[in-house]
């Protein structure tokens, strides 16, 4: 397993973000930032070098986004534009596709964001209701979407709906980009107590009509295509975890170091400082485990990465809510106060256990496709 032990490339790639990180800190500009690092090239170092991308694959995109994190400045719809869409239409897109979209990707002048969760299919994608029907040389799009990201940034969105197999009369997923100002396409921010800079959105498809161009990839490839898009996506919500865990761990470290109450540090206390290690130990074991998961999916084993990509995920959610909550009940009273800036991230640290699939979708993924249970659903 090559990822496991990072080349000496991905190292100073590393090095090089973390610096960018921390000359942009905890109250970072995100426009700033996200322009910053496309013209360093670290966005878009997942994608194709022939459409200006860096050509690396998941395991370079995932430090990217892990030490932008760590530093205090995670940009949210680097999961989303690059890791899903990019790698998407990278693999499934058209030529014209490619053309239209990766070279803006990958500089950052272009967004995407990714429409998948309905209201009331949640993390089955088997109950998704949005439907595509052909309409002459296009298609006609009808559904609703909710918690997507980022639509108001984005130049467009890479839906997925359901469309009849003509052969079966099942309904089966495809993906469609569907530009902004499409007519019918339309948004409502959702109010929601986190506070980040990337907002949340429901969608209303209302009769958006879209020409043949806007399919990407296969209408038969279905599900493949989607899970091309998906193994990123937890790859990058456990990069995006593990940065935030080893935000807090450091805070909680520097502060244990410091901070006297008796005789010594309270970081000389084992009540202190055992729970920290743990902490450090659980971030580093997720870690490597999402470098496994990066590694097999950038070695082209989808099913391999489908599996580590989840385990990754969950473990990395898990030790990240660990890793903040020992921070902040290190810090006591100030681990509360807005001066520390760690109070925030107890809400958002829960993101990762929720999305973009829940800590039990994934136990149950483990167990039948894992462990050979019986599937309880």
């Amino acid at each position: 397993m090559s990822g496991v032990i990072e080349s000496q490339e991905n190292k100073d790639l590393r090095a090089a973000v973390a610096a960018l990180g921390a000359r942009h800190g905890r109250g970072f500009d995100r426009a700033a930032l996200w322009s910053e690092a496309a013209k360093l090239g670290y966005l878009g170092v997942n994608l194709p070098e022939a459409y200006g991308g860096g050509g690396g694959g998941m395991a370079e995109l995932s430090i990217v986004l892990e030490e932008l994190g760590s530093a205090g400045c995670p940009l949210l719809m680097m999961v989303v534009s690059p890791a899903i869409c990019g790698t998407v239409i990278a693999r499934f897109g058209t030529e014209e596709q490619k053309r239209a979209w990766l070279p803006g990707l990958a500089d950052g002048t272009l967004t995407m964001a990714f429409g998948i969760t309905e209201p009331d299919a949640g993390s089955n994608s088997h109950r998704i209701t949005t439907t595509a029907r052909r309409d002459g040389d296009g298609w006609i799009l009808n559904g609703r979407k909710v918690f997507i990201s980022g639509v108001d940034i984005a130049d467009a969105t890479l839906i997925v709906g359901r469309t009849e197999d003509a052969r079966t009369g099942s309904l089966k997923p495809c993906l469609f980009i569907v530009p902004r100002d499409t007519p019918g396409f339309q948004r409502s921010r959702i109010d929601m107590e986190l506070h980040a800079a990337e907002k949340q959105f429901e969608l209303v498809l209302d009769d958006v009509r879209l020409p043949a161009e806007s399919l990407v990839g296969d209408e038969d490839a279905g599900l493949l295509q989607l899970f091309a898009g998906l193994n990123p996506e937890r790859i990058m919500t456990a990069a995006f975890a593990i940065g935030m865990g080893r935000y807090a761990l450091a805070k909680a470290v520097a502060y244990a170091t410091t901070r006297q109450v008796w005789k010594l540090p309270i970081g000389g206390h084992q009540a202190i400082a055992h729970p920290l290690a743990q902490a450090h130990i659980e971030l580093e074991l997720a870690r490597l485990m999402m470098q496994k998961a990066a590694a097999l999916y950038d070695a082209g084993d989808d099913i391999g990465a489908g599996e580590a990509a989840n385990m990754a995920k969950y473990a990395a959610a898990e030790a990240c809510v660990k890793a903040v909550d020992q921070a902040v009940h290190t810090l006591g009273g100030n681990g509360l106060t807005r001066e520390y800036g760690l109070a925030s991230l107890i809400t958002a640290a829960r993101v990762a256990r929720i999305a973009p699939v829940s800590r039990e979708m994934i136990l149950n993924y483990v167990s039948h496709q894992s462990l050979g249970l019986p599937k309880s659903y």
